[in-house]
């Protein structure tokens, strides 16, 4: 991310509607692996940026581990969100040991890392046998956009690329693009958008040009495009799986 982006990324996290809708269809996956109130259930997030994710987590297990790599924004969610077990590492030389977690998540991180394999490696490794790694990534490179720049990624993802990823030892469970409702606007924004800079020209001295900035207030065109994201989630849970999407959803089992 930009430098002081995840001071305003806090806010999003907690209230945008992107976030709200994205994190239902996550935290929805999850229950229908491993359940719901697995008190006992060891959990590691990877890669928490300001730890919304972690605090979502919770609600399914307590003993949940959180890992930032970023010092600055260490600093700042170990501060306001202190009750996440947060450690400050990476995830291409996770400090744990082999086979310690039984649910390993990586929520839009690994396309911040040029070594993903490494990175996912890493996650198998401190899987235990029969745990389950799950990620979420950027979809089709066909939208890569402004957005992408200024939160460093190194990639979009397409299906095939990213199941390459895992080695044999793990067993996928599920894998499906996610956002398809909004792919074909959110592709023609972003077409647009790198033509004619909408989002950089409008950025503001604490805004850095993300697409998050749009529809980012309670108002019904974001109560419309959250019911309307949100509403895939009752369709993944029947594992029903979409051609295309802004995102990519994966779960394996070791």
């Amino acid at each position: 991310m930009e430098k002081n982006y995840y001071i305003e990324y806090y806010q999003y996290e907690r209230n945008h509607w992107f976030f709200k809708a994205r994190n239902k269809i996550i935290l929805d996956h999850i229950t229908g692996l491993v359940g719901k109130d697995q008190n006992q259930l060891k959990i590691l997030n990877v890669g928490v940026a300001t730890g919304y994710t972690s605090v979502l987590l919770k609600s399914i297990s307590t003993n949940i581990t959180s890992v930032e790599y970023d010092e600055e924004c260490f600093d700042f969610t170990n501060q306001n969100v202190p009750d996440i077990g947060l450690v400050q590492g990476s995830i291409l030389e996770l400090d744990f040991q082999d086979n310690e977690f039984d649910l390993v998540c990586a929520f839009d991180v690994i396309e911040h890392i040029e070594d993903d394999k490494l990175g996912l490696s890493e996650m198998e490794r401190v899987c235990k046998p029969d745990g389950h790694v799950v990620i979420t990534v950027p979809a089709f490179m066909s939208i890569w956009s402004h957005h992408d720049v200024i939160n460093h990624h190194f990639r979009r993802y397409k299906k095939k690329q990213l199941k390459s990823l895992f080695s044999d030892t793990s067993k996928l469970v599920f894998l499906s693009y996610f956002n398809f409702w909004l792919f074909l606007p959110v592709l023609m924004f972003r077409k647009i958008n790198n033509i004619f800079k909408i989002t950089e020209k409008n950025n503001s001295d604490s805004e850095v040009g993300s697409d998050l900035q749009l529809f980012n207030k309670d108002s019904l065109g974001s109560s419309i495009l959250y019911s309307v994201f949100s509403s895939e989630s009752s369709l993944l849970k029947k594992r029903i799986k979409f051609p295309f999407g802004v995102s990519l959803l994966a779960s394996w089992k070791k």
